[in-house]
């Protein structure tokens, strides 16, 4: 079921999916698979998902690969994305 998060919910949202895949360094996800992904259970479909990408790859916790098409974990920030899932999770 859909529903509403707010914005540092939804952060955590992508990081724990990402974390749940494996997808660390060199493996690297789809953008568009994600936001397909995330759009069964997050309304606005993959307009917020993209934004919130943005933020998370400048922050440095995300690294975007293939023209910015696909994404990744940064894994010298493990444990920074780890306790950020787990503090807001």
């Amino acid at each position: 079921m859909r529903r509403d998060y707010n914005d540092t919910e939804l952060k955590a949202l992508i990081l724990d999916w990402l974390v749940r895949h494996g997808r660390w360094g060199a493996h690297y996800f789809p953008l568009d698979t994600l936001d397909n992904k995330l759009s069964h259970v997050v309304r606005n479909n993959g307009r917020r998902t993209r934004k919130f990408v943005k933020e998370l790859a400048n922050d440095g916790h995300l690294l975007l690969h293939k023209r910015d098409e696909t994404v990744s974990l940064n894994p010298a920030r493990s444990k920074e994305i780890m306790e950020l899932i787990e503090r807001i999770a």
